[in-house]
């Protein structure tokens, strides 16, 4: 597989895309290299300015999908959930053949009751009557403040010019059009061999906060030209997040919003894939897999006031669920945030966080605790060999690696987080301002 990723410059300085006040903040989140994402044969972008949100500021997507194309999706599991989030679900399984998603930021269109529903699907039958389909083949998404009507005769005045706008090569433009608190685009592309055939699959993704599995404040789309078969599409859609967006944490709070699609245009060329468990199915998803995972890390990144990228590695658990319940208590803990933000070695409230993350037959005698290949803690206290200097010399690295070992069986989980830092207070407290 040959993988395309975004160049990028380290330290660059970005201004928010919300807050002047706030200090713009990334850990070597690389900025897009536009030739790097692949136009996708049977996807058409365009973009407009439909005054959502700020003046001179593109805010509105279009995303044009030939005949043919197959589509899968995984949604918040917030409960109050958003009236786009509530329609897309709705549409995906009534089974028509999905021909645009039409993407507004700058309104979330959540806690807005029947008219928020309202009001989204009239924005679906604008759209339709434009493309001659109907209002169910049309999937919304929103992101941006909670609880405001969303401006709808502002999304329907700009459809004329979006799909007027409309090309194949615009994945760029569409990554900023999507942000909102986000200090950069997030966008990444791949090219894998398949059947003989290049296929290419480009994917964007938004989101700095409100970050939590199951999913996050968060839009994540991606498209291929290759061709699957249609019942695959939802499966693969799930075990993309699985490995992916469910695996990301900045702040622990799950949105209202989260959404995030693949679409398959097959168009390749290629023998249709009819299971992830052949050599072409594998071969596939490990690519659709690698967009995925690239997208989501970049929202941590990103993550508001973020200065640090953390990985937490659990190994050794008896099952898959209690490794990531001890990875996530660590990765949610603000107190094990707040110490890496200083790079201050208090390594107890690691500690403290796996004894408190539900596993109620833990042995703490069996638990070792590495900082990168610092050995910090064995059998359940301080290795003999650690040194403080030794652990604040790994905290005081941009990218760090958490990792413990329960020594109760073989399963492993591993998610990514940063760290909190006086900025991530400042950018929500002024968000609507």
């Amino acid at each position: 597989m040959t993988l395309a990723r975004v160049a990028q410059e380290k330290n660059t300085s970005f201004a928010t895309a919300n807050s002047p006040k706030a200090k713009a903040m990334s850990v070597n989140l690389l900025p897009p290299d536009e030739k790097s994402l692949f136009p996708i044969a049977g996807v058409k972008i365009g973009i407009v300015e439909a005054g959502i949100r700020k003046q001179g500021r593109k805010d509105l997507s279009v995303f044009l999908l030939d005949p043919g194309c197959s589509v899968g999706g995984v949604f918040t599991t917030n409960r109050f959930c958003a009236a786009p989030v509530q329609i897309c679900q709705t549409h995906l399984k009534q089974g028509e053949e999905i021909r645009a998603l039409l993407v507004n930021t700058g309104n979330a269109n959540a806690g807005t009751g029947a008219d928020g529903l309202d009001r989204a699907h009239s924005t679906c039958v604008a759209l339709a009557e434009r493309l001659n389909v109907l209002p169910n083949q049309i999937l919304p998404f929103s992101t941006g403040v909670i609880m405001e009507s969303l401006p709808s005769e502002r999304i329907i005045a700009g459809l004329d010019s979006a799909i007027a706008n409309a090309k194949a090569d615009d994945w760029l433009g569409a990554a900023q059009a999507i942000m909102t608190t986000d200090t950069a685009p997030k966008a990444f592309g791949a090219q894998v061999a398949i059947g003989g055939k290049t296929v290419s699959i480009t994917g964007i993704s938004k989101g700095a906060g409100m970050i939590r599995p199951n999913m996050a404040t968060m839009l994540g789309f991606i498209a291929t030209d290759a061709c699957v078969n249609p019942k695959l599409m939802q499966p693969i859609a799930t075990a993309l997040a699985e490995g992916s967006f469910n695996r990301i944490t900045v702040d622990g709070d799950t949105s209202t919003n989260d959404s995030f699609v693949i679409v398959a245009s097959n168009q390749a060329g290629h023998a249709r894939i009819e299971s992830l468990q052949s050599k072409e199915g594998q071969l596939f998803f490990n690519a659709m897999l690698e967009v995925a995972r690239q997208l989501a890390q970049a929202i941590v990144r990103d993550g508001e006031g973020a200065t640090k990228f953390m990985t937490v590695q659990v190994e050794g658990g008896n099952s898959v669920q209690e490794c990531s319940q001890v990875a996530y208590a660590i990765a949610h803990s603000p107190l094990v945030k707040t110490a890496f933000y200083a790079s201050d070695p208090n390594l107890g409230r690691i500690l403290a966080a796996v004894g408190y993350a539900g596993i109620e037959d833990l042995d703490q005698s069996l638990i070792e605790l590495y900082l990168d290949e610092v050995h910090v803690a064995t059998h359940g206290g301080r290795h003999p060999n650690y040194q403080e200097a030794d652990g604040q010399r790994v905290m005081q690295q941009s990218e760090i690696t958490v990792r413990v070992e329960l020594g109760r069986g073989s399963a492993t989980h591993t998610v990514w987080t940063c760290d909190f830092s006086h900025e991530y207070v400042t950018i929500n407290a002024d968000y609507r301002s």
